[in-house]
């Protein structure tokens, strides 16, 4: 444990100077251009190469020492950190600048989450990874709180190159920590063997193998899908949303109370374990945020957006930690890097959608419609209002509808309602099936139910980039 209590350490470090030049540099973008579009394409310059890239990473990562390739991934965003803070010194930054940039950082990013959630099965016994689950996720939860409040309040004492500085410095701790440890690595990983793209290729086609012989994975995959492009809607929305009718610094306080429903919601998941079975914990919390989510659409008010960012937050680690806990005893620690990273390159590739639709979508048809003059400011409008950010607050409440249309398709999905009860949880060893044999049923014996237990509770999938709303 101690290995993974000093890199823990230095990523949270690391998330929250990101967390401190992500607020910084999204702030300006937008009130630099005025552009709903022009910020979409911030997250879709973050999150595109990521997601392009994330099978192979997987892939890269099952046969690379895991540490490496966190260091690798680290000290590739802070030289676009120093790069950032060149431009910006030097009067010369423009909004294209730092989509070049941000797109560089998430190429190498795709790296950063296979690698550490493959290396966390490795640094942690068994019986500490419900554990060291809650550290991950605390951590998370604890730079959602203090960077967002703490950058609105820094812009107007440092200006952002001294939040770049912070930002740069949080780097290099991260960096000294993962220079200071060394990670065990599976037997399995080639060391002195340097992958073909052909070996690459062969060993994500064996993930999606994996997961298109089982209906439930299939199903719970189609399912974030769907969740991934709702919540790439709301990462466009969020910022504009409120920007429009308050202040940076209040923006800032209220991604604060959002990180301290995650915070909270954290440690409700690490002290309760989640429902049995997990699944419910879906059923259950992804429609709240639906509701949530249509709350906040309803009124111009900061109190209101900060109550329903709160709960949307607070139910967002229970959601991700009951999800990935299926996938983490379903999938044998062989498989997990390749299979976990193409599980996010295809849920976020649904967000990739948003990001590129939802811009222009907004500028040029929800706005017009619930302006003082709109089609619908005398309907819609009399209940949200009118004006300003009203367009982007209905489509708020449509994807909140959608939500929870999305989770009641899958609970009439059988082998989804089912999947824990009709898939077999994963041994540590795996052989890939004949091509078009279904394995549901018989691929894998059970292993004993203390260590599914302790394998379900491992870490959960929220990356150093992806808070859903903002990097």
């Amino acid at each position: 444990m101690r290995t993974f209590f000093i890199v823990s350490i230095g990523q949270l470090i690391s998330l929250v100077g990101s967390g401190l030049t992500s607020f910084a540099l999204g702030v300006w973008a937008y009130q630099s251009t005025g552009s709903v579009t022009q910020f979409a394409l911030l997250s879709l310059f973050l999150y595109l190469p990521n997601v392009i890239m994330a099978p192979i990473a997987g892939a890269i990562v099952d046969r690379w020492d895991r540490r490496q390739a966190m260091i690798l991934s680290d000290a590739a965003a802070g030289v676009g950190t120093v790069v950032i803070w060149g431009l910006i010194s030097s009067d010369m930054l423009e909004v294209w600048h730092i989509y070049i940039i941000v797109a560089i950082g998430s190429f190498f990013n795709s790296l950063q989450w296979p690698a550490y959630a493959a290396a966390t099965t490795m640094l942690v016994p068994k019986q500490q990874l419900t554990r060291a689950n809650g550290i991950v996720q605390i951590s998370k939860a604890t730079a959602k709180i203090i960077s967002p409040a703490m950058a609105g309040l820094l812009i107007a004492l440092v200006s952002i190159e001294g939040i770049l500085t912070i930002d740069f410095i949080s780097f290099l701790v991260a960096l000294v920590t993962l220079l200071s440890v060394r990670f065990p690595n599976p037997e399995i990983v080639e060391k002195k063997t340097a992958p073909k793209i052909g070996e690459l290729v062969r060993e994500t086609v064996s993930a999606w193998s994996y997961i298109a012989e089982r209906q439930g994975l299939r199903g719970l995959l189609m399912l974030f899908t769907v969740i991934y492009f709702t919540l790439g809607v709301l990462q466009v929305l969020f910022w504009p949303l409120i920007l429009n009718f308050s202040s940076p610094e209040k923006l800032g306080v209220i991604l604060s109370i959002g990180g301290s429903g995650w915070l909270l919601g954290s440690l409700a998941i690490t002290a309760w374990g989640g429902p049995k079975p997990r699944i419910n914990g879906l059923f259950l919390f992804i429609p709240l945020q639906g509701a949530l989510l249509c709350l906040g659409g309803l009124q111009t008010s900061v109190a209101l957006a900060a109550v329903g960012i709160f709960g949307y937050l607070f139910a967002y680690p229970i959601i991700l930690s009951c999800n990935q806990a299926i996938w983490q005893s379903k999938v044998p620690p062989i498989l997990q890097g390749r299979v976990f990273a193409l599980q996010q390159a295809i849920e976020r590739s649904s967000s990739i959608i948003a990001y590129i639709a939802i811009g222009p979508l907004v500028d040029r048809f929800f706005e017009p419609l619930l302006a003082v003059d709109g089609a619908l400011a005398g309907s819609v409008g009399q209940i949200i209002g009118v004006g300003p950010g009203r367009g982007i607050a209905l489509l708020s409440i449509l994807i909140g509808i959608a939500n929870v249309l999305a989770v009641i398709a899958a609970y009439q999905y059988r082998p989804v309602r089912l999947v824990e009860k009709y898939l077999p949880d994963a041994t540590d060893t795996w052989e890939p099936s004949a091509p078009g044999i279904e394995q549901e049923s018989s691929q894998h014996s059970a292993t004993s139910s203390q260590e599914i237990a302790a394998k379900t509770e491992i870490y959960t999938n929220v990356s150093a980039e992806e808070s859903p709303i903002g990097r």
